[in-house]
């Protein structure tokens, strides 16, 4: 019988019994490259073991809960081009979570296929819908069987001691041999796996819950409702509510019969609920759709991408139609796409004068019709850098007409030229074109946005196109370029035109035209016209693109203009980093639509804002912010070496407006990712709640190199939840790792002195 039951496992029907059994599939990367794999389901339900047929190599394991989904038949670039070789009912793709690429497999048989999908898809189920607890045994499930080398169901004391090194802890080996014995009930000298979940047990036994716990039990066992309250209303800070939000945990959390009638919680019951979402640091209101949809669409933040196509860097990546899905599941609304002539009259879509590889126009529309709204029902832009004749830009705007159909805007609302922007609930479920448009300026001989300035350096003054108040030398026009009227007349609401600075776009107002700007250009404007900016940003959109130097698809800090109210900071998704945690943490809120509603400094024309001054605004209100990092809990490796162990510190970052940069870290502990404890204090003065966001980065300690990136989460300041809060840690990839968390205690206040 495995962790989870077998027994429910059994119930289900014969597909997993199909997958218990093993199958061997070829697991394909390209047309060329097909090799066979066995793969079964391991007895837990929850992972894959499969392994290579060369010899030496370790088996791998694949857990369902990096798994997003399955897709039968040909739904992947990489099966589409064996199409004439395997039949779709052979062919099967499974998608990852994060930046990890897909694994494309072919059966042997239409009903071996049949039965990995069925039984695949009631597994990613089932392991999006565990609860706390068994996320948690499953976590111990899996170590459990990384440690039972030679899979007797039983571990020694040397397994358990190299399993001790794999779990990122040093424990003396008195101590580890002590709470061996003392799980080892059978008196077997071996531990089952009931056994070894008491050993775990007692391993992660936290004293700082334990004295939270007594700090309100009346009889250090239990926790009565009233306790519980009182925990939930001076800790927590929960407010109304707390008498039937107790209640509500006990019912959720309480493991024991014991909680049961009175209304009562254990020590287990209380770890449980402070290691749940409900015990998180992230306002679980915030994870729902909890702002105003119905303002103009520049009122908002929207996620957007640059040079979505690519799944690497922008000289010699692949352009991908994987790439847009795995935006587009991120909640993203503003997709790019850099359109060429090809050949047969098919537009491609590629980084132009690069290495790029090419991928048709056609099919990446089809693609965005097929995921546009499986994140968000809000609108979704696409930013069209059009660099086709007109008789490829005809064929794109059939393109779009046919293979969108009545996803595609294409007239104004009402059927009126608008005098503002429609809100995302007016646009529900539509596509924009976002492009440049006949009849609405002088078109040059490139109708890319972003090529507009061939030389990225924006002060040189061979390309200088004027400052925020100077139009550009009229000597320096280009050449009329030819666009196609078919393609002109699906561009509503965003209506590409050239920045000729503030003053000309107040005099020469249409709320439906919009500049993209490079990051450059965008950083001077906010730091010589942060004010205006802003101002110009309630009226109407603004698009933010990285610069051409980047060649490896860096991103720029995307705050610097979100300060500013620019909406559509596009960023490299493809590029993990500190950028896209920012982009990440943002749009984590909202229910994760991928719009945010800027804050209500940002969106009043009659209370100017300068993000470089924020005391100077009528609503300043600064608060402290203390965060008292209490302890880590089971924070994964960075070395894989057996015996490598972290030295892990944690360090606080505020962004937002210039003044509230700030970074505070604690010291290191050494030798222990499995339960560190720091107990440090962590002070910050915060300008600008409204904007501001704060990252928590664990790093592993090295003095003679670098620190090691362990694992970090980015929340807006607004959805913090003061009290004895859990952190769940993500990872490079922005993908959850757990159980790994760090535990704090977050108290905010009115800064009613001077600042320090």
């Amino acid at each position: 019988k495995d962790f989870f039951g077998q027994d429910e496992l059994s119930s289900y029907d014969a597909d997993l019994q199909v997958m218990m059994a093993g199958s061997t599939f070829r697991k394909v990367k390209s047309h060329s490259w097909k090799k066979p794999r066995h793969f079964r389901l391991l007895e837990d339900g929850l992972n894959i073991w499969y392994k290579s047929r060369w010899a030496g190599r370790a088996p791998a394991f694949q857990s369902f809960n990096d798994v997003e989904a399955v897709r039968q038949g040909h739904q992947s670039e990489v099966l589409q081009s064996i199409a004439d070789e395997f039949p779709p009912n052979l062919c099967f793709t499974l998608e990852f979570r994060g930046r990890q690429g897909n694994l494309d497999l072919v059966a042997e048989t239409p009903e071996e296929a049949g039965a990995w999908v069925r039984g695949m898809r009631k597994l990613i189920h089932k392991a999006k819908n565990m609860d706390e607890k068994e996320r948690l045994d499953q976590w111990v499930w899996d170590w459990f069987l990384k440690a039972d080398k030679n899979k007797d169901g039983r571990m020694n004391f040397k397994e358990v001691r190299k399993l001790l090194k794999m779990m990122n802890v040093d424990m003396n080996e008195d101590h580890a041999f002590y709470l061996f014995t003392m799980a080892d009930t059978s008196m077997s000298s071996s531990l089952e796996i009931d056994e070894f979940v008491m050993f775990y047990k007692m391993l992660t036994q936290r004293d700082e819950v334990w004295k939270l716990f007594q700090d309100y039990s009346s009889d250090g066992e239990m926790l009565s409702r009233g306790e519980l309250e009182n925990i939930l209303r001076i800790e927590q800070q929960e407010g109304d509510g707390c008498v039937e939000h107790a209640q509500e945990l006990i019912d959720r959390y309480e493991p024991s019969e014991m909680g049961e009638g009175p209304g009562s919680m254990s020590l287990d019951g209380f770890q449980l609920y402070l290691c749940s979402q409900e015990g998180s640091i992230f306002n679980t209101s915030h994870k729902d759709l909890y702002q105003d949809m119905s303002q103009p669409l520049s009122h908002y933040f929207l996620s957007s991408s640059h040079n979505t196509y690519l799944l690497e860097d922008q000289l010699r990546g692949q352009s991908s139609l994987e790439a847009y899905i795995q935006a587009l599941k991120r909640g993203c609304r503003c997709v790019e796409i850099d359109c060429w002539d090809g050949p047969d009259d098919e537009p491609v879509v590629y980084h132009g004068h690069t290495l790029t590889s090419k991928i048709l126009f056609r099919d990446v529309i089809a693609t965005i019709s097929e995921y546009a709204f499986k994140a968000s029902d809000y609108p979704l832009i696409l930013s069209l850098e059009n660099h086709c004749g007109v008789e490829q830009q005809r064929v794109m705007a059939q393109h779009l007409e046919l293979i969108l159909g009545s996803l595609l805007l294409r007239a104004p609302l009402g059927g009126e030229a608008p005098q503002q922007l429609p809100s995302p609930q007016d646009l529900k479920g539509k596509i924009l074109l976002k492009t440049k448009k006949i009849g609405c300026e002088t078109l040059t001989d490139e109708v890319s946005d972003e090529d507009e300035t061939v030389n990225p350096d924006p002060d040189s003054p061979s390309t200088d196109q004027g400052s925020a108040e100077c139009p550009p030398d009229p000597s320096k026009k280009k050449a009329k370029l030819k666009m196609s009227r078919e393609l002109s007349d699906l561009v509503v609401y965003c209506k590409s035109v050239h920045f000729r600075g503030f003053q000309h776009a107040q005099a020469h107002y249409k709320c439906d035209e919009m500049s993209s700007l490079s990051e450059s250009k965008a950083r001077k404007l906010a730091k010589e016209a942060g004010a205006d900016f802003v101002q110009h940003n309630i009226r109407q959109l603004s698009r933010i693109y990285p610069s051409g130097l980047r060649t490896v698809s860096s991103n720029y800090n995307p705050q610097e203009l979100w300060n500013v109210g620019c909406q559509i900071v596009a960023l490299n998704f493809q590029t993990a980093g500190l950028e896209m945690d920012l982009n990440d943490g943002l749009f984590h809120q909202n229910a994760g639509c991928g719009y945010v509603l800027k804050p209500g400094f940002m969106r009043d024309s009659e209370l100017p804002f300068d993000p470089e001054t924020p005391q100077e605004h009528s609503g300043y209100a600064p608060l402290r912010l203390s965060i008292q990092i209490l302890s880590g809990q089971q924070l994964p490796k960075v070395n894989q070496k057996e015996g490598s162990i972290i030295d892990p510190l944690v360090r606080v970052e505020v962004y937002g407006v210039p003044q509230d940069l700030a970074k505070e870290e604690t010291s290191h502990i050494q030798n222990n990712g499995f339960n560190p404890v720091w107990n440090e204090t962590l002070n910050f003065i915060v300008h600008n709640p409204g904007l501001a966001l704060v990252r928590f980065v664990v790093e592993d300690h090295d003095k003679a190199s670098r620190n090691d990136f362990v694992g970090q989460f980015t929340l807006p300041f607004t959805s913090i939840r003061p009290g004895y809060r859990h952190i769940h840690l993500l990872s490079k990839d922005g993908t959850s790792i757990p159980p790994a968390s760090l535990f704090v205690n977050v108290s905010t206040s009115e800064l009613t002195s001077g600042p320090d």
